[in-house]
């Protein structure tokens, strides 16, 4: 795991001390090593930065910018399969100086050029200049597990593993893009391509960048989707005990290639199916008890560290569990901007920081269970949404009325939730529903802006299935998990310089998932079914079979006592009208709402997504 940055100048001002400067703001996500190249040509000054966190080959030789001919290479990530791709390379009669996948890919790009892409099974944010065509190549992983920005004028080209790299480069302008601050406060994140700033992107999941120097043109193109996955997937004619084989296999496999390390590894163990699954196979193909971490919280409405013991006592791994009051995690608020440099509100992050901080005390890598409950249908509303048909027909009625005014004022708590419900069954406001406000405030809260959904690209996707709970999965794969989940635990763990592995994103077992007929993900009302019984073939199902809570802080209940106080301060009018980006008249309906209506979550939500920004623009604008 690493850090990486770049530039193309065209006015030829930049100099090494400002690659450095873009550079060692991400000592964090590599503390063990740095190295900065830089050239002046007849089209611009070139910048290639690089902070390395040392995981495989920890010598010299693993060193960063790397250069081969005419190639030189900086990059974030690992590719699992690198030894594979070695030996093919080496029957071409290449040869290696080190034993790092740095160099593999490398001399991969050399032999099949953007092509190799395809042969990579990993996480990845890679960037290689080509100083005989004059061109730079921004390459990112399949699912997006690894995070790439880039910008462009007339003048300047940038990219960077994360925004406050870009923020060190002279002259950055910091303008805030409107449109993406309205989907942040819809989602409590923003999704790519869209950045908070304008002219900022983020390079999509399964895509890659040419740069071209000579005419300054910019090209992008996909190498792999998961609409393309889906649009090509086979429905394995197979029972039950087939399938089940066929994913144990996968999914070891997977493991197994994310088990690969030189430096102390170990895995996040809530003690919630995907989790356990992953601690034991890594426990079946260890011969050693593995290194498991836990956070649990004094208050036993937000504790799940006694389930996560129980499953470690069964696997036999070598268990580590911190114990904290869940006001401690308070203290981490206002770390958020500091390592999620653009606005980013999944309050989850704060938990994931506290085991990702217990982890680096023992370990360098973690495996993690995310990504089970979009593949097999694991969320509470994939069921949820079922239960929800019935009250399609005041969707249209809703969406009309809406428009014109605040459907929120003139019915009870109860009506809005079921006519809500009803609406979003419609396929444009399938995304995310249960982060759906309402249009009026979205409409007016931020100035000389209404709110557009940027996400009405991935509406497409929503003919590829008439089943409603594989459409809700199809859009959390491509926004959700990338953009929300991918990003909390990418930001968690390399504030502490920990790198983190998630094999169910293993692509093998995307494309499995996509294969598997929806009847063996959702059975006779029981989510994820198919992964639960591979589950219970390493845990017994007595251990396992209890309600699952979610990995969360009480955030909202403490915005209403001890954290009311960043209201009184952030959402002030004095504060509002200086910052002049929001409609204070609308935000203090909002905030009168959100007193009265103690614990409805509607307009709590709403509250945290406005206080998480108020913070960042502390950090960054102010």
């Amino acid at each position: 795991m690493c850090g990486i940055t770049g530039f193309c100048d065209f006015n030829k001002k930049s100099n090494k001390q400002v690659l450095q400067n873009m550079t060692d703001v991400l000592h964090h996500r590599g503390p063990d090593d740095s190295g900065y190249s830089f050239y002046e040509n007849d089209y611009a000054n070139i910048g290639l930065g690089h902070r390395r966190l040392s995981i495989l080959d920890l010598s010299t030789h693993g060193h960063q910018p790397m250069k081969f001919k005419e190639f030189e290479i900086v990059y974030n990530g690992e590719v699992y399969n690198f030894k594979e791709i070695r030996k093919e390379l080496e029957k071409e009669n290449y040869s290696f100086e080190s034993d790092s996948d740095t160099e593999v890919i490398l001399k991969a790009y050399h032999k099949w050029g953007i092509k190799a892409v395809d042969k990579f099974n990993g996480m990845f944010a890679i960037a290689i200049y080509d100083k005989k065509e004059e061109k730079l190549i921004l390459i990112r992983d399949r699912i997006g597990k690894k995070p790439l920005y880039y910008s462009f004028d007339k003048d300047t080209f940038l990219f960077a593993s994360e925004l406050k790299s870009l923020m060190k480069y002279p002259n950055f302008n910091k303008i805030i893009n409107k449109d993406s601050l309205n989907m942040f406060l819809f989602h409590g994140y923003i999704t790519a391509p869209h950045s908070i700033f304008e002219n900022i992107f983020k390079l999509e999941p399964g895509k890659y960048l040419i740069f071209n120097l000579k005419n300054k043109k910019i090209d992008i193109k996909n190498y792999w989707s998961i609409k393309e996955s889906f649009q090509n997937k086979l429905q394995y004619d197979e029972n039950e005990k087939q399938l089940l084989e066929r994913l144990d296999t996968t999914l070891t496999k997977a493991v197994k290639y994310r088990m690969i390390s030189d430096v102390p590894i170990g895995a996040f163990l809530s003690g919630g199916y995907d989790s356990s699954l992953v601690s034991a196979i890594m426990q079946k193909l260890s011969s050693k008890p593995i290194e498991t971490f836990t956070i649990g919280f004094e208050e036993k409405d937000f504790n799940e560290a006694n389930y996560a013991k129980e499953v470690s006592n069964h696997l036999k791994t070598n268990h580590h569990e911190l114990y904290l009051p869940i006001k401690q995690s308070e203290e981490l608020i206002f770390d958020i901007p500091k390592y999620y440099d653009e606005p980013f509100a999944d309050s989850s992050q704060i938990p994931t920081m506290l085991v990702s901080k217990l982890a680096k005390q023992k370990v360098t890598v973690a495996l993690s269970g995310d990504g089970g409950d979009e593949l097999f249908c694991g969320y509470g509303r994939y069921e949820t949404i079922l239960d929800y048909q019935k009250y399609k027909f005041f969707s249209k009625i809703y969406s009309q009325v809406n428009k014109v005014f605040d459907v929120d004022k003139v019915v009870s708590k109860i009506d809005r939730k079921f006519i809500k419900l009803g609406y979003l069954n419609t396929d444009n406001n399938i995304i995310n529903f249960g982060y759906l406000y309402s249009n009026f405030y979205l409409n007016n809260l931020v100035k000389e802006t209404n709110y557009t959904n940027y996400n009405n690209k991935y509406f497409d996707i929503m003919n590829l299935s008439s089943n409603i709970q594989e459409k809700h999965m199809l859009q959390d794969m491509i926004t959700y998990l990338p953009d929300d989940i991918l990003v909390k635990v990418d930001r968690a763990s390399m504030a502490y310089s920990l790198e983190s592995r998630t094999p169910l994103l293993d692509y093998n077992v995307i494309e499995l998932s996509i294969n598997i007929p929806h009847k063996y993900k959702y059975k006779n009302g029981d989510k994820k079914y198919l992964l639960k019984e591979l589950t219970h073939n390493y845990i017994p199902k007595k251990i396992m079979d209890r309600p699952k809570k979610g990995f969360g802080i009480p955030i909202y209940k403490w915005l209403h006592n001890d954290l009311y106080y960043l209201i009184e301060k952030y959402l002030s009018n004095e504060y509002i009208f200086r910052q002049n980006i929001f409609n204070y008249a609308i935000l203090k309906v909002i905030i009168d709402r959100f007193k009265k209506e103690n614990g409805d979550g509607y307009f709590e939500r709403f509250i945290w997504h406005l206080i998480v920004f108020q913070l960042w623009y502390e950090e960054y604008l102010t």
